[in-house]
């Protein structure tokens, strides 16, 4: 897959340009698995194939209140042949399978453009294989340019020490970004704190039965106090707000990408 620059505003032109030469290459290598009429779109990352299967769109996330994101997929690939790549070899327990998809004949995922044009947001979900570093290039640079949902504050990345923000979005994914004031253990949890005050301030939490898989990936726990971290997943409250980590690519290390 190659990834191929298409813009219909100057905007998006410059989100292009923004991509570092060694971005202008897809590092999505991922095998080949079919291909298929789509026949519409069940939301703004599932798409309804003849074959009465179900795609996931791998590696992205949508804002409900944002339908944009839902009729742009639709234009792109409603009655049209994609091929799919990676895809899981089993449903999900919605029954959809996740995967990469491109209009057949281009060579570029339609989760590229998505995110190019700021219509949806990287998951934190590890499904996106070699394809995160594209997508995460391609967020940075919507945001930088504040193209679709990045020109609304709602959506924008989120300061760690404003709680009562982030709050305000429980249940909805969202970024977080801020410095981690402390990593304390409790029972089978590990805290990774933005305040001082659990009851109040945001917080981030990391099973303690998945730490090897953090450590695994250079992100011991303990190594992240000190740090400035940018981190995404879903917004739950229990005191204050908090989102759980549950897979290193939930977190960016944000005072290297400034």
């Amino acid at each position: 897959m190659m990834l191929r620059c298409r813009f219909r505003s100057l905007a998006l032109a410059t989100i292009c340009l923004l991509l570092p030469l060694g971005g202008a290459k897809a590092q999505c290598q991922l095998p080949e698995s079919g291909t298929a009429r789509a026949t519409g779109v069940a939301d703004a990352r599932s798409i309804l194939l003849d074959d009465g299967r179900e795609i996931l769109l791998a590696g992205i996330e949508t804002a409900p209140s944002w339908p944009q994101a839902q009729i742009a997929l639709a234009q792109r690939v409603a009655g049209k042949h994609l091929t799919l790549h990676g895809l899981s070899t089993q449903p999900d327990r919605y029954g959809r399978f996740t995967a990469f998809a491109s209009v057949s004949g281009s060579e570029t995922p339609v989760q590229y453009d998505l995110v190019r044009e700021g219509l949806v947001r990287v998951s934190g979900h590890h499904d996106a294989a070699g394809c995160r570093s594209d997508l995460l290039a391609l967020e940075q640079a919507a945001r930088t340019a504040k193209v679709g949902l990045w020109s609304d504050p709602v959506y924008d990345v989120q300061k760690a020490d404003d709680p009562m923000a982030i709050a305000a979005g429980r249940g909805d994914f969202a970024l977080v970004e801020g410095k981690v004031r402390s990593v304390r253990e409790s029972g089978g949890t590990i805290y990774v704190n933005f305040g001082r005050l659990w009851s109040e301030d945001f917080t981030a939490t990391i099973p303690k039965r998945l730490e090897s898989r953090f450590t695994a990936a250079n992100l011991a726990p303990h190594t992240l106090a000190g740090r400035h971290v940018r981190i995404r997943g879903f917004v739950e409250e229990r005191g204050g707000p908090w989102i759980e980590l549950r897979h290193p690519d939930q977190i960016e290390f944000a005072d290297l990408r400034q």
